[in-house]
């Protein structure tokens, strides 16, 4: 099980889809594309991966799991199934702003 960084760049293997880890828990599993582990700084991704069919990523959004045990920010959009463990990842709700009067 990877422990993620605060910062570390996270790329698909089998999209366009890159992300930035915003907060991670130790020991928390891979997070996957259409299931491939997403390559860390410095790994190669696989040549002539297929490309992904999925749903939209959208970028500038934060993804994050059911748990909260991760937070994601897209920095480079694309398509794909977002799962970590057996748990799909999700758009973050922002929360509101307070009123200024």
């Amino acid at each position: 099980m990877p422990d993620y960084k605060t910062g570390e760049r996270l790329r698909s293997q089998v999209s366009t889809v890159q992300f930035v880890v915003v907060r991670a828990d130790a020991g928390i599993g891979d997070v996957m594309c259409d299931g491939h582990a997403f390559a860390r700084e410095g790994e190669d991704v696989t040549a002539g991966a297929p490309s992904s069919d999925g749903p939209q990523v959208l970028i500038g959004k934060r993804y994050e799991d059911e748990a909260g045990t991760i937070e994601l920010l897209c920095v480079t959009g694309g398509n794909g199934n977002l799962t970590l463990a057996d748990s799909s990842l999700q758009v973050k709700v922002p929360k509101p702003l307070p009123a200024s009067d």
